[in-house]
């Protein structure tokens, strides 16, 4: 079970699904730029440079961002974003162990299979509820602040009710098939990874069940993600990010890909795509484990004795 022994008392799901929303909230405020900088070398080489920018690693990336368009770009969708986590997250993390304990029927120790069934199953539920705060975040990261650069979108709000207007409950909705199958991915692999790197480290007494066990546990989960699940982040975020008609679908999105820059494409900001989601990780992990464990101390404090 994440975060908690088998001797513990389980906590609530309310608690569970409040504190993997706030604990991936945090997460994003720490790692959005390096989440921006992934998305605008992700989508670098499906059109031509802007005002002849190009974009060289992730630090390059934030420095020309800096540079060309001031520190406040780095946050580009940061209010798209935490509404995603909000959603996101609370859903796919929070259910986690109940969605297990269903396949299982409440016993101890599931195997790998049936924890990889649990995080597909909340992973692919989280993205069909959420999917417009990605679409809007994901345009607003990739859209650039420069003079005389037209702006797609000047607000949040104002994103989602032009998307709807321009392209209809299919635009707030694209991508989701290939966002899905990524996050399914992403969180199959994250949970579980994060499950049996803790479980193994606790098992053989190499650390307590404490903060360096959880940022051990937590970047080893974050790097086999990226590993695993960085071609269909690209390809999700390329097509959500294009205008109506670029692509006729997500497949035909890898296609062109493949054939115009070659597989290489599908791995551009690996780099930064690994820095985020293992700090994400280590950030959401940390903090997950702390504000459940605060959360579940102050339900004791007021229970009637």
């Amino acid at each position: 079970m994440v975060g908690f022994k088998p001797s513990d008392v389980p906590p609530p799901l309310g608690v569970k699904m409040a504190s993997a929303g706030a604990a991936a909230c945090i997460a994003d405020m720490v790692t959005f730029p390096l989440d921006t900088a992934k998305v605008r070398l992700q989508i670098q080489g499906e059109k031509q440079a802007v005002g002849g920018i190009r974009y060289r690693g992730v630090f390059g990336t934030i420095s020309t961002m800096v540079r060309t368009e001031g520190p406040r770009s780095l946050y580009n969708g940061l209010v798209a974003g935490l509404q995603r986590q909000l959603c996101f997250a609370s859903i796919r993390i929070g259910l986690y162990d109940n969605v297990k304990n269903f396949y299982t029927g409440g016993k101890d120790n599931p195997g790998v299979l049936i924890r990889i069934l649990a995080g597909c199953t909340t992973g692919a539920m989280a993205v069909s509820f959420a999917q417009p705060t990605d679409v809007v975040k994901v345009r607003f990261q990739a859209q650039m602040n420069l003079n005389g650069v037209a702006r797609r979108y000047n607000g949040t709000m104002q994103a989602y009710r032009q998307i709807f207007l321009n392209e209809g409950l299919r635009g707030l909705w694209k991508g989701t098939l290939p966002n899905i199958t990524r996050n399914a991915l992403v969180n199959c692999t994250e949970l579980v990874t994060y499950d049996l790197i803790k479980e193994a480290i606790l098992k053989h007494q190499l650390l307590s069940d404490n903060l360096p066990c959880h940022f051990v546990s937590a970047f080893g989960a974050g790097f086999v993600t990226t590993v695993i699940a960085s071609p269909v982040d690209v390809v999700k975020t390329r097509y959500m990010n294009s205008p109506p008609g670029q692509y006729r679908s997500a497949i035909n999105c890898a296609w062109t890909m493949m054939t115009k820059e070659g597989p290489t494409a599908f791995y551009k900001g690996f780099v930064p795509s690994f820095l985020r989601l293992g700090s994400w990780n280590v950030v959401m992990f940390v903090s997950f484990e702390q504000i459940k464990r605060a959360m579940m101390m102050s339900r004791r404090i007021e229970a009637p004795n």
